[in-house]
């Protein structure tokens, strides 16, 4: 017998097509009513709305419509369910939804005495109205919470406890203004607005001791240079408890709290503002300097482009990954634009993957960046003098002496018949400019397989061969980027790992490394070379050190 079951919430009905073919009076009959039955009962009728208010009505009482009871009951736990009751009310309050509803019924109430009789809205009205009341009374006994909540929040803008002198100014300065017939809201406003312009806020100010001497600053001084190397924040809960109790100054609880933040997700910060800083990468997204007509598609990737080294530090600090890796890295992050662009198979989309293997493509590290590739090239053709002098300056910390005047500037397009490297070579051989090329150029020309906006390639583009064979200023013979990767490793390691250390330091500590760190900075290289070049070694030595966790005296020497 067939069997269709109506189910409706009154103006829709919904009919089952497909027949249940059962014995009446049968035990599965049963079985199977009593199954939708309990199905009726535990979802409702629909859980979507095309028109959650009718668009052709002007005036509506439902200000907010929620329909979530549901799937609150199906999904959620109590607690789950409390927050959520907790978000709605939180709505209702800061949209002032009960004031309103007063004036949505009083219009309502206007177009039903116009046209219609208004007495069935009559019984509304006074419990909207005391609600509306009731909730007045709510917004006046709320307001001390939320000037103490200002209190709560200048602390951690201002990144230290608030002394009392603290509080007294910002309660004086909220009275004054309500004194001056301003609205709670408003006197609520210009008080946190005080709290934004004040020096503690804009800047991360510590209090030198007096003497000549050499000082620890404060623990709260303390968590905001650990916060701000590693996260570009104030201190979160954790750390400011830590500090306000005294308890960070401790070597375990300082090298605790900094593995700690060195594995959380904001870390990506320390990726931006110090991984791709250091290596000019820094919002490449906003690159618009090469030629529309030569590469068509760079602005589709130079998202993409930017992206990769900001995720390559991060998995690098939260990994505790070796300071190495960023040349000889056999593995990258790409997502589908950025694989497409590099002709790395299998990646599609828009999230991003880790992708091993991937030397035999020319990529892996930072000598394989598109970013970092692009950035050092004109906009039309490579640029092997920017490459190598980038390597030269950025990598290795060498200083180069400034071009001398009058240098002719090298065409964007080489004359016909030269390849990008002859155009470099022809220029270079000018006596005033061999002796600073012979130092950059052969890094550059070894990067040649790549075009300027980082794709490999085996031609230019004239159709000329390229030549990656090159012999540094040292008379060692190395070819294209395996070559490179592996004189940097070899005969270029300790200078690249000394770069690495004096960056990481001056970022740290927010100035230029000075003699007096050189110490620091051997110690660094030293304790990296005997625990596998992890970069967990170099960030905990820097934090423990004198220079960050001290402070100068009023009367110390500018120089030491």
């Amino acid at each position: 017998q067939g069997n269709k079951s109506t189910w409706s919430d009154g103006e829709r009905p919904m009919v089952s097509d497909s027949p249940i073919l059962v014995l009446d009076g049968s035990a599965a009959r049963k079985r199977i009513e009593a199954a939708l039955d309990q199905f009726r009962q535990i979802f409702p009728a629909a859980l979507c709305y095309t028109k959650i208010v009718p668009v052709d009505e002007v005036v509506t009482l439902t200000l907010f419509y929620r329909e979530d009871d549901a799937l609150k009951r199906l999904m959620l736990d109590d607690a789950q369910a409390a927050d959520l009751d907790r978000l709605w009310a939180e709505l209702y309050f800061v949209s002032h939804e009960p004031l309103k509803l007063v004036d949505a019924f009083d219009q309502l109430w206007q177009f039903a005495t116009q046209d219609a009789d208004p007495s069935a809205f009559t019984p509304m009205r006074e419990p909207i109205r005391k609600r509306a009341a009731k909730f007045r009374e709510e917004l006046v006994a709320a307001e001390p919470g939320q000037i103490e909540a200002i209190m709560n929040f200048a602390a951690q803008a201002w990144r230290r406890p608030l002394t009392t002198a603290d509080k007294d100014e910002l309660r004086a300065l909220y009275r004054r203004l309500r004194t001056q017939e301003l609205p709670h809201d408003d006197a609520l406003r210009m008080t946190l607005a005080r709290v934004f312009i004040a020096p503690a806020f804009l800047y991360k100010l510590e209090t030198p001791k007096a003497g000549k001497t050499q000082a620890p600053i404060t623990d709260t001084e303390l968590a905001a240079r650990l916060s701000y190397f590693l996260w570009s924040s104030a201190p979160d809960a954790e750390l400011a408890a830590l500090a306000a109790a005294g308890k960070l100054r401790n070597p375990e609880a300082l090298v605790a709290q900094t593995r700690r933040m060195s594995k959380d997700a904001r870390v990506r910060r320390l990726a931006v503002e110090f991984g791709a800083q250091w290596l000019h990468t820094r919002d490449f997204d906003k690159h618009d300097e090469k030629s529309e007509r030569h590469f068509p598609t760079f602005t589709s990737v130079r998202g993409a482009l930017n992206e990769e080294p900001v995720r390559f530090f991060a998995d690098l600090f939260q990994r505790d990954g070796s300071v190495l890796a960023l040349l000889d890295a056999d593995y990258t992050f790409v997502n589908g634009t950025l694989a497409q662009h590099y002709g790395i198979a299998g990646v599609t989309g828009d999230e991003w993957r880790r992708v091993d293997g991937v030397r035999a493509q020319g990529r892996g590290g930072l000598l394989g960046f598109g970013a970092t590739l692009a950035k050092q090239s004109g906009a039309s053709r490579t640029s092997p003098i920017l490459r190598g002098n980038w390597l030269s300056e950025t990598l290795l910390g060498e200083r180069l002496p400034r071009p001398p005047k009058g240098v002719p500037t090298l065409p964007e397009v080489p004359p016909a018949g030269l390849t990008e490297r002859a155009l470099t070579e022809k220029h270079s051989s000018d006596p005033q400019c061999a002796g600073c090329h012979a130092r950059i150029d052969p890094f550059g020309f070894a990067l040649e397989r790549y075009d300027a906006i980082g794709r490999w390639r085996t031609k230019d583009a004239a159709g000329l061969a390229i030549d990656t064979r090159t012999r540094t200023l040292d008379g060692t013979e190395l070819d294209g980027i395996d070559g490179l990767r592996n004189y940097l490793l070899t005969k270029r390691r300790e200078a690249f790992t000394r770069q690495f250390c004096r960056k990481l330091l001056g970022y740290a500590l927010g100035r230029g490394v000075q003699l007096s760190d050189q110490p620091l900075i051997e110690t660094m290289q030293a304790r990296l070379a005997a625990n596998e070049y992890r970069v967990a070694v170099a960030i905990e030595l820097i934090v423990s050190s004198r220079q960050f966790c001290e402070i100068r005296n009023r009367e110390h020497p500018a120089i030491d």
